[in-house]
């Protein structure tokens, strides 16, 4: 079993370094080092700039993606280790018996086809940079393991080591995501209660459509167990106070975006295209991006990557910017199987009972006998509940677990391309959906949806479907179905997540009906439809933009009498400025509105499965009340609103004092980064969070920075990486990335970037080397292990 007391107890005092090793944890300060590597061709030359960003220097290309899978294990080792375990299902064997049943879940999401195959099918060069990557991480790992004073200091507290890599961990990994697995639970829920029509106050539809029940499911069978193994939660790090993931609950799934917009010449203050992008990802705990810079002959890009995956997400080479923002392709699907009554390892499909493939598995545990327990597939997937005494079983259907869903050499295979038309060969590599935004030296810019969309025999997986094969997929569309533009006439364009389908798009290949509400576009398009000249600072000021659409509908439908939170509001500009009281006041009142409107428009025996409104929907009852409010909604309406807004100045009263004057929205909207482990003491003491400072914004400005789950007011997540780029000009582009470079609290860049990210004040992308080695802060030099 898992030594909780050992776990807790660990003590830091036993790994505090010497100050000589504690400077060879990034070649910082100066100093320069040199270090014999296994898997490395030729020497390669690292400089980190003053920022925290490594340069890789390499005599070809696969060399420099080694260097970036080393400078990210040197930052990021414990995140990307963690992270690899998980997936790989190997928590077990290093915490014991409490992580048995995650182990069985990720393994459960392990690719189950030919490996071999999915390997050939990656082109050479880019499949050499993946293995060369991989190399990069183990040699990292050797390094830190044969000088432990540069071990990341969660080893020694937790007693454990790292896991080494191999290539094809990165395609068998698929991951086990509940994705909308419990949208689609919830829908059948309220169906078999009559009332399918209240999904729309959670989640409106767009585009628009109307929901009916499958044929063939029995919508009352359905509840949260058909979800079984995807519900496991969050690594049952300490048995009494789990440790979340702070990106993975319904608050983030619900606002995971960014912005994004291309800027043509014509409408550029520089003569050049600008390209801004802002992934919007949890905020709270390690920084999901890393910049790194890989150059070598035929090679030239710098940006931010997703630390344990090779390539660059969001930056540019030496022709083009690109950019990305999440695209809406729904790309899983519960199936509801029938078991045979006397052999539940059958089901029913077209008309036979099919044998359901078995895995047996035997998952190492630290301290004990191996946990066995047996993974089951259906032809759609993997069955995530089974449970013989309801002849029932429930298999999911996802795009990730498909031939080439893996989608681990896609930045790589983007990194390498030229221009436009060769990024369409690196597209097919890159399952998940889309925005993809582009701009290159030449003056072009290009947006193309890319993403791998299901082809469904019937239905649009809105709710779970029988597994009888009715409704089982038959193939995959790709890119090419979807819709792009290149060079348009307007001058730029821009995607923040909104249902952006052209107008005329075919009914029958909506890829999914869950876009999200276009207050962030619409204010983007307001920004640059009216500047005829966009600069590099015009672009900063848009990712920091705290005009809030639906604070300026609410306080226009305020009624006119006198009250005190509403003649705070009524004279204030809807910005959700960090030192705005009336900003704070309007959060709290946008709350106390959403929970008085659910409790007057969802009945009893829904409440439970109806538990968020959309803003639109709130908007729409307090502009035009309707029966939903009663016999007289008008009447009911400004009763809401009278009593909500007594409420919410009570509530902000009580939060932040008597003085409104003193009232404060970034004293509420606290941004902390801790650990994920922080909750187990010796983790704590060894890293103190980082914090001190709070943040305007919230989910529908475009400086995204929405609240965290439960009923606190801290900031969950947003755009901790941002960069504006000016095509052509890169020593002139800018970046953020919150709140550092590096995980280890004993690195000058751990949280140096905090403080520059609160105040808006982005910093230097370096990328030529002139520019480089002016800034130069440390030099590594590896070289070849003979």
């Amino acid at each position: 079993m898992f030594d909780r007391r050992s776990f807790l107890l660990g003590s830091v005092a036993t790994l505090a370094l010497a100050p000589a090793a504690a400077a060879r944890l990034q070649s910082g300060g100066g100093a320069a080092r040199q270090s014999r590597v296994a898997g490395l061709d030729a020497p390669i030359e690292i400089v980190d700039d003053a920022y925290g960003v490594p340069h890789i220097r390499a005599g070809s290309i696969p060399d420099a993606f080694f260097g970036q899978g080393y400078v990210v294990a040197r930052d990021r080792l414990f995140q990307i280790d963690l992270s690899h375990r998980r997936e790989m299902g190997r928590l077990a064997e290093v915490f014991g018996a409490d992580f048995a049943e995650h182990d069985a879940t990720a393994r459960l999401f392990h690719y189950r086809g030919d490996v071999e195959a999915e390997l050939r099918a990656v082109p050479a060069q880019v499949l050499a940079c993946a293995r060369a990557y991989v190399a990069g991480i183990n040699a990292r790992i050797d390094e830190v393991l044969a000088d432990p004073a540069l071990l990341p200091l969660e080893y020694g507290i937790l007693g454990v080591a790292p896991l080494r890599w191999a290539l094809r961990d990165l395609v068998i990994a698929r991951g086990a995501g509940i994705d909308n697995a419990d949208d689609e639970v919830r829908r059948a829920q309220l169906a078999a209660l009559g009332l399918l029509d209240l999904d729309a106050i959670i989640a409106p539809l767009r585009p628009s459509w109307k929901m009916t029940v499958p044929e063939g499911l029995d919508a009352s069978a359905v509840s949260e167990d058909d979800l079984g193994m995807l519900q496991l939660g969050a690594l049952p790090f300490s048995a009494d106070t789990p440790v979340a993931d702070p990106a993975a609950g319904p608050e983030a799934r619900a606002n995971a975006g960014s912005n994004a917009w291309t800027i043509a010449p014509s409408r550029s203050a520089t003569g050049r295209p600008i390209l801004a992008n802002d992934p919007h990802l949890g905020i709270g705990s390690f920084g999901p991006r890393h910049v790194a810079h890989l150059s070598a002959p035929g090679l030239d890009v710098i940006g931010g990557g997703s630390p344990g995956l090779p390539g660059i997400m969001q930056g540019h080479t030496d022709r083009f910017a690109f950019g990305r923002t999440n695209f809406h392709i729904d790309q899983l699907d519960l199936f509801v199987l029938e078991l045979h009554p006397e052999d539940p390892e059958r089901y029913r499909h077209e008309g036979a009972w099919k044998a359901l493939r078995k895995v047996e598995v035997a998952i190492p545990v630290k301290g004990g006998a191996p946990y066995v327990t047996t993974l089951r597939y259906s032809v759609q997937g993997p069955l995530v509940s089974h449970d013989p005494a309801k002849r029932r079983a429930t298999a999911v259907a996802s795009i990730g677990m498909q031939p080439g869903g893996h989608g681990a050499f896609a930045m790589i295979a983007i990194n390498l391309a030229q221009d436009w038309k060769s990024l369409k060969k690196a597209f097919p590599l890159h399952p998940s959906p889309t925005n993809f935004h582009y701009a290159d030296v030449d003056g072009n810019t290009g947006w193309q949806v890319i993403g791998f969309a299901p082809v469904r025999r019937k239905g649009e997986g809105l709710l779970p479907v029988p597994g009888d094969g009715r409704y089982d997929w038959t193939g995959m569309r790709n890119f090419t179905a979807l819709p792009s533009e290149y060079n348009p006439a307007k001058g730029w364009f821009a995607s923040a997540n909104q249902n952006n389908l052209p107008a005329d798009w075919p009914r029958d290949r909506i890829p999914a009906f869950s876009f999200r509400d276009p207050y962030r576009y619409e204010r983007i398009v307001d920004v640059l439809s009216k500047q005829e000249r966009h600069s590099l600072d015009d672009s900063v000021k848009l990712h920091h933009d705290t005009f809030s659409e639906p604070a300026r509908q609410l306080v226009a439908l305020l009624p006119a009498r006198p009250s005190p939170a509403g003649d705070m509001l009524r004279g204030w500009d809807s910005r959700i400025d960090g030192a705005s009281g009336a900003a704070a006041l309007f959060e709290i009142l946008w709350r106390e509105l959403g929970k008085r409107m659910l409790a007057a428009i969802v009945p009893a025996r829904a409440a439970h499965l109806v538990r968020d409104i959309a803003p639109s929907v709130l908007l729409g009852l307090l502009a035009k009340p309707d029966a939903r409010l009663g016999a007289d909604p008008v009447v009911a309406r400004d009763a809401m609103l009278d009593a909500a807004l007594a409420a919410a100045w009570a509530s902000a009263r009580e939060l932040m004092g008597s003085d409104p004057a003193q009232w404060r929205w970034d004293k509420l909207h606290q941004v902390r980064i801790q650990h994920p482990l922080s909750r187990i003491p010796a983790i704590a003491r060894a890293f103190p969070p980082i914090e001190g400072a709070g943040s305007g914004g919230d989910s529908y400005t475009v400086m995204a920075r929405w609240l965290g789950s439960g009923p606190g007011w801290r900031t969950g997540g947003g755009a901790s990486y941002l960069q504006v780029i000016d095509v052509g000009a890169w020593d002139n582009s800018l970046m953020l990335n919150l709140p550092g470079q590096s995980n280890d609290p004993r690195s000058p860049h751990h949280r140096d970037q905090y403080a520059p990210w609160i105040a808006g004040a982005m910093q230097p992308m370096l990328f030529s080397k002139a520019a480089v080695d002016a800034r130069a802060a440390g030099r590594t030099r590896l070289v070849p292990k003979r």
